[in-house]
């Protein structure tokens, strides 16, 4: 077996671990012991990943002699909710969970992002684990500390910075994702190729066969993807000088079409996509980047079978979506734009005629 890869979040005393590697999740407890000593662990998940994952990871805590509670949330996005977060408490405080204890979140992005929220406001806060098990949370949502829930009137409106103590990152378990879930994943594969590694981006170009990518080729999205974003969030961890906010490319619109769409027509990364392909042909518009610089991010997003097309909405209800987004600035939307492959600029002037004609271009909008 591979010794799995390590790499660091330099955040001073909130430094932690992001483990890469396969078999970890059998030694999860042996893992989470190197960086706290929890009495009581909490473990969040959902259905489909319980299934496959909850025997192993409960195991190898309850192996160790400590107390285990297992708490399922429905799947799906709605789940980030202020219902679900309240069921969630109200378990955690049933089965008194104490302030020695430690949450577990075991799954998708959705679960990472409510359950690290729980863990920051149960007893004003407790040790929290990340253990992603899809790819879209790999190389994403359990890096960085970001937790939240969505609400009616936007996503990840409210939540709170709460660092993890460990991420601990199982390839295997990509072995048990449907094929949609692995594609929306690589959406974020993309845009840290497009923010801040061209080699990354030129790997998925080379890649054969990108909607099934081989071994080696997914070893190296994750490594780098999780490598980009902990340089990122070590200089900028509460987007309080703007260099975080470079991952957000894709998300203006892509959050909107969330939004508007319900939480459910469409997953995350899907999103993404087409908020990335708009994002760049914003900046073709304003001469930013160069005209090839939009046609190479649609393609690339076609080749991982993923949608570059604005699903049918009022035109009026995407903008309002997109003016609650929160890098809004007074009447200003903000977007990412790529200048090229590798580097992106933050514009606060784009012109909203100019948004409204590339997003009507870009799906069925009325």
């Amino acid at each position: 077996m591979t010794p799995p890869t390590r790499i660091t979040v330099s955040l001073a005393d909130r430094s932690y671990p992001i483990v890469i590697g396969t078999g970890l999740l059998a030694r999860a407890a042996d893992h989470t012991l190197e960086v706290c000593r929890p009495t009581h662990v909490a473990i969040v998940t959902q259905p489909p990943v319980a299934r496959h994952h909850v025997p192993a990871v409960a195991g190898s805590f309850r192996a160790k002699g400590i107390e285990t509670t297992l708490i399922e949330v429905p799947d799906g996005e709605a789940s980030k909710s202020f219902s679900t977060l309240q069921a969630v408490i109200d378990q955690m405080l049933a089965a008194r969970i104490p302030r020695q204890g430690c949450l577990v979140a075991l799954g998708g992005g959705v679960v990472g992002d409510l359950a690290g929220f729980a863990a920051a406001i149960h007893l004003r806060g407790i040790d929290f684990v990340q253990i992603p098990t899809s790819l879209l949370a790999m190389v994403d949502a359990s890096v960085g500390g970001k937790t939240g829930i969505n609400t009616p009137r936007g996503k990840n409106l409210v939540g709170a910075f709460w660092q993890p103590r460990l991420v601990l990152a199982d390839l295997d378990a990509l072995r048990t994702l449907p094929p949609r879930g692995r594609h929306a994943g690589m959406a974020e594969v993309i845009k840290h190729g497009v923010i801040a590694d061209p080699g990354l981006f030129d790997a998925l170009e080379a890649a054969p066969a990108l909607a099934e990518p081989a071994e080696d080729l997914l070893t190296l999205c994750v490594r780098r993807s999780c490598e980009i974003k902990a340089a990122v969030v070590a200089e900028d961890e509460r987007e309080t000088t703007g260099r975080r906010m470079i991952l957000n490319f894709g998300h203006t619109v892509g959050h909107a079409v969330e939004n508007a769409g319900g939480y459910h027509d469409l997953h995350h990364g899907e999103c993404v996509a087409i908020g990335m392909v708009v994002a760049a042909e914003m900046a073709a518009e304003l001469k930013t980047c160069p005209p090839e610089v939009p046609a190479r991010i649609e393609a690339l997003c076609r080749a991982a079978q993923l949608p570059v097309r604005i699903p049918a909405m009022p035109w009026p209800r995407l903008l309002e979506a997109m003016r609650l987004d929160k890098k809004v600035q007074g009447d200003h939307l903000r977007f990412v734009l790529p200048t090229r492959i590798g580097e992106v600029i933050i514009r606060g002037d784009v012109p909203l005629d100019l948004v409204e004609r590339v997003c009507r271009a870009r799906g069925a909008i009325s």
